[in-house]
């Protein structure tokens, strides 16, 4: 099996762009939402506003040079091809790490985190937080290759991280992610104990403990109130992608608006926002995004790996060192106690006061504090 890495660039082609624009000018709009707010779903307005932007101000080829400067790569993994970004630290002895985004994002995520965690003295920091970088795209999203046969559970990409970051000669590395890139990286910690010297998550999931329930902190008991509000108002794209996803795909594959509002509800919904997504994040940056789903069509092949892992997370202890940030519009939060039943090693954790979802995308500064201060810990 050949283990040859190639260097690879994102390159939408002048007919590809053309249909995009063709299609956002045909859209065929549904009526307008009956409420005043965003009960009921993505307002028509907003949605016509962000496919008017879309189709004539969008500077796809600008955004993509923004989005190759970082060198990039492809890979084979189980007969998959993964997609990956790797900037190695000016700092021979930083720290090699895995970094893993979920749904709906891509390593658009974390364009503004990469230089200064590969480059702290550039950005006013101290070459001992140094790291070696690798960002994939998980399979099936973005510019990855979609799987042709079931299997690829986050388990098993857990064990396809471990072997990219050996292929890449790191024998010994971090790892730290959010959403899917957090059950990604909890894998990790749990399965390669020999390589992985210990994980940092900005969704950890975990179980609140029965033993606590009739001794909750107000915090515990907001979270388990979130998880409540998610269950009943905010599941239903989990439900429809984790049961039939290739159904979704249809329309999603078919309609760049259709497409764009799936993903843009989220964002308002898990962002730290104040009510509009665009207080925290520019509709470019929301759009960049966007694209990692439309031009290379993964509205399916993403949706797969709720069906794939949805109902078989794994819950076992992770014995490698666990570093937890607590963002406080997360779908999911936890307390320290319940962590510490999951993570006997939780060597960080921090509950922060802004924040959301996109924890990286949305609060940069924020993200890379939390990063350095865990992985302190564990260098």
């Amino acid at each position: 099996m050949s283990n040859q890495i190639v260097p690879f660039r994102i390159a939408a082609t002048d007919d590809q762009l053309a249909d995009l624009k063709r299609r956002l000018a045909a859209t065929r709009w549904p009526e307008r939402e009956c409420v005043d707010d965003w009960s009921q779903g993505l307002p028509l307005s907003y949605a016509q506003e962000v496919v008017a932007y879309w189709r004539d101000k969008y500077d796809w080829r600008a955004r993509e040079i923004r989005l190759n400067r970082f060198p990039q790569f492809k890979t084979t993994i189980d007969g998959v091809g993964i997609h990956f970004i790797h900037v190695r630290s000016p700092h021979n002895d930083a720290l090699p790490l895995v970094m893993t985004h979920g749904w709906p994002g891509s390593i658009v995520e974390f364009q503004k985190v990469i230089e200064p965690l590969t480059n702290p003295t550039a950005h006013g920091g101290h070459a001992a937080d140094a790291f070696h970088l690798v960002c994939p795209s998980l399979p099936g999203y973005g510019f990855s290759d979609k799987p042709t046969r079931a299997g690829f559970k986050v388990q098993k990409i857990g064990q396809a991280w471990s072997e990219l970051m050996l292929r890449l000669g790191y024998n010994r590395y971090a790892a730290q992610g959010g959403d899917w890139g957090a059950a990604v990286t909890t894998c990790i910690g749990m399965q390669d104990t020999q390589h992985c010297a210990g994980i940092h998550l900005n969704m950890p999931i975990v179980r609140p403990d029965p033993a606590t329930m009739n001794d909750l902190t107000e915090k515990e008991k907001s979270a388990i109130a979130g998880m409540q509000y998610y269950n009943d108002w905010d599941s239903g794209y989990s439900k429809e992608q984790s049961t039939r996803p290739q159904t979704v795909g249809y329309g999603l594959t078919d309609s760049p608006a259709g497409q764009a509002m799936w993903i843009l509800e989220k964002f308002w919904s898990w962002t730290d926002c104040n009510g509009h997504p665009e207080n925290v994040l520019s509709r470019d940056e929301l759009l960049d995004n966007i694209m990692m789903y439309w031009l290379p069509a993964t509205a399916a092949s993403s949706a797969r790996l709720y069906w794939e892992s949805f109902n078989s997370f794994p819950t076992d202890a992770v014995t490698v060192p666990v570093g937890c940030s607590i963002f406080p519009k997360e779908i999911f939060r936890s307390s320290k106690r319940w962590l510490e039943k999951r993570f006997p090693k939780l060597v960080y954790f921090n509950d922060l006061d802004k924040g959301g979802h996109f924890a990286a995308f949305e609060q940069p500064l924020i993200f890379i504090k939390e990063v350095r201060a865990c992985f302190r810990l564990m260098r």
